[in-house]
């Protein structure tokens, strides 16, 4: 019963939050975009790199890994729907 508490918990939450940043909500995944290039900027100019900063990840990888912590979400739900049952 404990297991299923915390799935039911965590699954929609973790649904949420994948599901914002897939179907990129208030541009969420341009956000996770700009953050990225400023933080590797900073790590650059910490290192004593004063160039451009490499580009880590795209707004559509940011997509693409939102889908599917969504969809780990969405089994997780089931998973502890099927607990309960």
């Amino acid at each position: 019963m404990g297991g299923a508490i915390v799935l039911l918990t965590v699954g929609p939450a973790v649904l949420l939050a994948g599901s914002w940043v897939a179907l990129n909500i208030r541009g969420s995944a341009g956000a996770l975009e700009r953050r990225a290039a400023a933080a590797a900027e900073l790590a650059m100019h910490a290192r004593g790199d004063l160039g451009p900063a490499r580009r880590v990840a795209s707004a559509a990888f940011y997509r693409f890994a939102g889908s599917v912590l969504a969809l780990c979400g969405i089994i997780l739900t089931l998973g502890g729907l099927l607990e309960l049952a």
